[in-house]
């Protein structure tokens, strides 16, 4: 439940801010994500990011300059993301002055604060969306003339992605970039789903996704039917905890893993130092030390769960950035997996000049190899 101890004097200074404003550029109706019309007026100047890293799909929209918008956002882009924090910070060291908030589902977010920066909207991802609810968070900033969209790239992204980038075209006056975007990341699927349509009943090698490995002691978080447990299915592969996860997110235990004797291993990872400074998360990412991420997979790959397993046996262990569960780009590691499942059919596509392209084309900063280590020295 989010802190409301103030909510009367908030009331107040919320009439007292908005009274008396002039509502700029076009009124419309917009769908969001779960279904809600919203009424915004367009293209929105003030945007508040209920998550720090949603500036993925900011900056592929407002390539030239990614934060003009941005008046606030949560504080875990640096702290989920260091690397990639670091990248923007060097080009753009004013993002360091940008208010941040604590989050939504914890309590921490500061609506005051919110209602003091004057958003024309603010931005949620769909898994703040209980806690919104059960606040009346939503119902409050209406009264005040606050609005509140939900986007999605996480709990059903292959499905939600495209709404979501072409809802945030529309908010941000950049509906032809959007589709660009959209345009390209379908035809980079393509590259993966027309090879593997024309392939024919090729044997799909039983994958076991492990989140985090290494962030905590526990063994062993997962993904059920979507996010990357989704995109091994559509690189061509079977996601061991497909049918054992119910949800998106979950946990997998160490014997079940034995049993299954997966023939691939992939494990996520990213920067987490700020998080669990010195653990044994493989640190991939934008110019990850790609060296010491696979000397950390490969420890971790001495746990009880993995020893024995025909992927370790093989050297089919990888590790893959993990913000590409929340953002925009999954298309990429779709590639990436593809052609760790399947060499041989995918032997002429190059993930890393798939992710530079798309730096070159929609991204403000340069691509910076790191995202993908593997222990299979032939990969």
């Amino acid at each position: 439940m989010f802190n409301f101890k103030k909510v009367a004097s908030v009331t107040t200074l919320v009439l007292a801010l908005f009274s008396g404003m002039a509502i700029a550029g076009e009124k419309v109706t917009v769908k969001d994500i779960t279904g809600r019309d919203v009424q915004v007026s367009v293209p929105v100047e003030r945007v508040i990011l209920g998550e720090g890293r949603q500036i993925y799909f900011t900056a592929a929209l407002d390539t030239e300059a990614p934060f003009k918008r941005i008046i606030g956002w949560r504080d875990d882009f640096k702290k989920a993301d260091l690397d990639g924090y670091n990248a923007y910070l060097e080009k753009y060291p004013e993002m360091e002055k940008i208010p941040t908030f604590g989050g939504m589902k914890d309590g921490t977010f500061d609506i005051e604060q919110a209602v003091t920066l004057k958003p024309d909207v603010i931005i949620m991802n769909i898994d703040a969306k209980s806690a919104t609810e059960e606040s009346g968070y939503i119902e409050k900033l209406a009264k005040v003339g606050i609005p509140l969209v939900y986007v999605d790239f996480r709990e059903k992204a292959m499905e939600n992605t495209t709404p979501s980038m072409l809802l945030i075209g529309k908010l941000f006056g950049k509906e032809k970039r959007a589709e660009e975007f959209v345009k390209f990341r379908d035809e980079q699927l393509a590259r993966v789903t027309d090879v593997l349509a024309k392939a024919g009943d090729v044997k799909k090698p039983m994958v076991f996704i492990e989140r985090a490995g290494g962030y905590s002691d526990d063994c062993c978080m997962s993904f059920g039917n979507e996010n990357f447990g989704r995109m091994v299915e559509i690189a061509g592969g079977i996601n061991l905890a497909k049918d054992i996860i119910p949800g998106t997110f979950g946990t997998v235990n160490p014997e079940q893993i034995i049993a299954s004797n997966p023939d691939q291993v992939i494990v996520t990872g990213a920067n987490w130092e700020l998080y669990v400074p010195g653990g044994d998360w493989v640190g991939v990412g934008p110019g990850a030390d790609k060296a010491l991420a696979t000397s950390k997979l490969e420890k971790l790959m001495h746990r009880p769960a993995f020893t024995d397993i025909a992927a370790v046996k093989t050297g089919n262990v990888h590790a893959i950035w993990h913000q590409f569960y929340n953002n925009p780009y999954q298309f990429v590691a779709i590639q990436q997996i593809a052609k760790w499942l399947h060499p041989d059919l995918f032997k002429d596509l190059d993930p890393e000049a798939t992710f530079r392209e798309m730096h070159e084309r929609f991204l403000p900063v340069e691509y910076r190899p790191g995202y993908f280590v593997s222990l299979n020295a032939s990969l």
